[in-house]
């Protein structure tokens, strides 16, 4: 049994963990998945960590490209992935289709909490919304980051907290028991993402991250991408 070694970024954890299951069932072998924002991502295969797939936003991938760590004629595009607004299941739902609304909500909440703007595609877009919406001095005692969105939704559904926000990429969201995806941000802040995926130029693996890749973004399999938040 061979070993498929996938670094992905958070955004594409959920549908990754479907495709994974598949590909057990139907080629007989493993996979080594880890999930994590972009930046830590690119830097763990930079390292030297041993990877066949990689997925992370078109930009990261077209860098490791130019750095002839990924090959070329493997990159394929997943999607792309909107930013939106969370709470935790069962509280009340604040409005935030307009710059209005979303501005006078973020001003209220209690708690905002978004992914590491220092790593994490969906955490530079919050702080270019809070920026853009003139509170970025106003709430920085409100706002907590965690290492991905996936981290910073499961402890929106932990917590027992009132007025409390969280902001990352809808797949991020969507997957996560005990958070309700509110809203995407209004379209003058959207700033979507594009997700990509790489097979690495040494990998130990080409042949089973070829079919990885294959059954992630084959036609047979955009529905659950649809529904994960993606934009085919």
């Amino acid at each position: 049994m061979a070993v498929l070694r996938l670094l992905s970024a958070g955004a594409a954890q959920a549908v990754c963990q479907a495709v994974i299951a598949d590909f057990r069932k139907s080629t007989g072998h493993e996979v080594e998945a880890a999930y994590g924002a972009v930046g830590a991502m690119k830097a763990r295969m930079v390292g030297g960590e041993p990877v066949d797939a990689i997925i992370l936003s078109a930009q990261l991938i077209q860098d490791l490209v130019s750095a002839g760590m990924v090959a070329v004629s493997s990159v394929t595009d997943i999607g792309r992935v909107g930013t939106g607004v969370a709470v935790r299941a069962g509280t009340p739902l604040p409005e935030v289709r307009t710059r209005e609304a979303l501005r006078g909500n973020i001003l209220a909440a209690s708690v905002i909490v978004c992914p590491d703007p220092a790593t994490a595609t969906a955490g530079k877009i919050v702080m270019k919304l809070m920026e853009r919406l003139g509170v970025a001095s106003k709430v920085e005692d409100h706002m907590q980051f965690f290492p991905n969105g996936n981290a910073a939704m499961n402890w929106l559904a932990a917590s027992q907290g009132s007025m409390e926000l969280g902001i990352t990429q809808n797949t991020e969201i969507l997957p996560i028991k005990g958070v309700t995806l509110v809203g995407p941000l209004p379209d003058e802040f959207q700033m979507k993402t594009v997700y990509t995926a790489g097979i690495a130029a040494r990998a130990a693996q080409p042949e089973l991250a070829r079919e990885f890749v294959r059954m992630l973004t084959g036609p047979e399999f955009q529905p659950r991408l649809s529904e994960a938040g993606f934009e085919i």
